[in-house]
């Protein structure tokens, strides 16, 4: 099993990758120092499980595991505070961890973390896609959640996620971006995708070409090779 614990306080970090090392199963430990770090070490470490606390500065625990991409690893909150188990077991966490915790109580998590990824399919990727995207914007997160964005578009580096409350940027690419939205989304050109539920109405243009008009008034180019996807998506939604 692969763990990466999220804490930004390195004692409590350095605590629990000892207590780790005296557990059976354990393939790779990786650390975080904050939600922002974790996000980045995901796709090259590819955890198995997150050992995640829940009050960090700029980014909550809550707030990361809701953002998690998918296929997404489990997570297991590691916290000081008893009042967040409600929401964190309604963020699908395996377990809660209550600081302070000994070496069995450690175990026992384990092995439920364990059991879940026995019981898991071979392929998780049809998992439910993210409820909300986290952005960073002059040293602050904005939780834009994924319910609001009605288009995408490529700019340079970043996706343009096209909200009524304006188009934050996120490093990402669009095509690794529509693989961890899933079905939510269609491709509607090289550039740019579209949620099938916001399109108002498709304007033919000349050599098979459209034009999408979103109930936002947001008038998004649809190229002829993407055209026949996206009217089936709009006749099945």
């Amino acid at each position: 099993m692969r763990i990466l614990i999220v804490d930004d306080e390195g004692p409590a970090r350095a605590r629990l990758r000892r207590m780790l090392a005296l557990e059976p199963g354990i393939e790779a430990i990786e650390e975080a120092a904050d939600g922002h770090a974790a996000l980045c070490c995901l796709p090259e470490f590819r955890p198995d499980a997150l050992l995640l606390d829940i009050e960090m500065p700029e980014l909550s625990g809550i707030d990361l595991a809701a953002s998690l991409p998918q296929p997404a690893p489990l997570v297991v909150f590691v916290t000081a505070y008893d009042e967040y188990a409600l929401r964190a077991f309604d963020a699908n966490a395996i377990d809660y961890l209550l600081k302070p915790f000994d070496q069995a109580r450690l175990r026992r998590a384990l092995e439920r973390l364990q059991a879940r990824l026995v019981s898991r399919p071979a392929s998780t990727a049809t998992g439910l896609a993210p409820r909300q995207l986290l952005v960073t914007e002059r040293g602050a997160t904005r939780v834009v959640q994924v319910a609001d964005i009605e288009w995408l578009e490529t700019a340079d580096n970043y996706v343009a996620l096209h909200t009524a409350q304006g188009a934050p940027l996120l490093r990402q690419t669009l095509s690794s971006l529509l693989d961890q939205l899933g079905a939510g989304f269609v491709r509607c050109h090289r550039r740019a995708a579209v949620r099938p539920a916001a399109v108002e109405r498709v304007v033919p243009l000349d050599k098979g070409d459209c034009e999408l008009v979103l109930r936002g008034g947001a008038r998004v180019p649809c190229s002829r090779q993407y055209r026949a996807d996206l009217m089936a998506a709009l006749q099945s939604g």
